[in-house]
């Protein structure tokens, strides 16, 4: 396993992220296509066996359930000084008007509900979930503040958000002597670039660690272009993503394809050096539901794409509008 500094930090993280959201109670929130505790425990055992230390999960993924299933299994198969947990806040958890966003009482609410769900003392890597409109932005970055100084959280991160905003955001925590975002989590594969227009320039200026979500686009890239899965069906966020320039992007999908098949590697080993490759990516977040992707996963690092598949993967790039915010 390579391993990689969390941003302008001096915590390592493996390149790779497990990505938990494929781990929860099915009929537990809006994820009906993800694994049993059950089902789970295996993924996070085979992580931990091929090196990979950093696991990313969120408060809302099956209504707490992945907190609760990553937390167990950490706790049975690693050891919490050597593991790097992220998880976020922002979305729905609970009815009232309260239940949500990046308000004050929203987010010292929901750091000790995530600290009860994962059964941990601290958590290494709080990210807010979305930009919140409805909240003053110097409120959240004072609350996140506070959970940091309170020993509750070791490092703060962004996610999907306008480079404008996490630009203004990053300035008022400079202004105010508040604890920084060290990271960036954000939607970037082959099929989605829009990402180095702006926000990996700012990152690269502000010594920000990048952690791409969907590097294999919800496995787009991974499998013909109409094949479908039960995710593919059920996954309605995902639904959104992949619709406005498909002409093009199958073309790349194809493209992907003939680079592993020339290769002899698994179009996702293909997809993941791509993305590994751009010098501001520090880790991408993977998702498992066969123990045979943590593998190839792990190997797309030590693929080293040439100038010829580089121009292959990218000449088909239209540009597209944002989408995942």
């Amino acid at each position: 396993m390579k391993y990689v500094k969390l941003g302008n930090t001096g915590t390592e993280i493996s390149a790779l992220a497990l990505g938990c959201m494929s781990y929860g109670e099915p009929k537990r929130g809006n994820h009906g296509w993800t694994l049993t505790e059950d089902e789970s425990r295996p993924f996070f055992r085979r992580a931990i066996e091929l090196g990979i230390n950093f696991f990313d999960t969120a408060n809302v993924y099956s209504d707490g359930s992945s907190e609760e299933i990553t937390g167990r299994a950490l706790a049975d198969f690693g050891r919490r000084e050597e593991l790097v947990i992220a998880t976020k806040v922002h979305g729905r958890m609970g009815e009232g008007p309260n239940g949500s966003g990046l308000s004050r009482k929203h987010i010292l609410w929901q750091i000790d509900e995530s600290l009860r769900r994962l059964g941990t003392d601290y958590i290494d890597l709080y990210q807010i979930h979305r930009w919140d409109p409805l909240t003053p932005l110097e409120e959240t970055l004072e609350a996140l503040d506070d959970v940091v100084r309170a020993g509750k959280v070791r490092y703060l991160g962004a996610s999907s958000m306008y480079a404008w905003q996490f630009s203004k955001a990053l300035h008022a925590q400079r202004a105010n002597g508040w604890a920084r975002f060290v990271s960036m989590q954000d939607h970037y594969n082959l099929i989605n670039r829009e990402e180095e227009r702006e926000m990996y320039p700012l990152c690269r200026e502000e010594k920000i660690g990048v952690l791409p979500w969907s590097p294999l686009a919800r496995g787009k890239l991974t499998r013909d272009w109409d094949q479908a899965t039960t995710r593919a069906d059920l996954d309605k966020f995902g639904q959104t993503l992949y619709r406005q320039a498909e002409d093009a992007d199958r073309k790349i999908s194809t493209a992907v394809a003939a680079v592993a098949q020339a290769r002899d590697v698994p179009r996702a080993q293909v997809a993941l050096a791509w993305v590994c490759a751009n010098p501001s990516v520090s880790a991408p977040i993977v998702g498992a539901t066969k123990l045979g992707h943590l593998d190839d996963a792990v190997a797309s690092l030590d693929i080293s794409l040439t100038a010829e598949e580089l121009s292959a993967l990218e000449e088909h790039y239209i540009p597209h509008a944002l989408a995942g915010f």
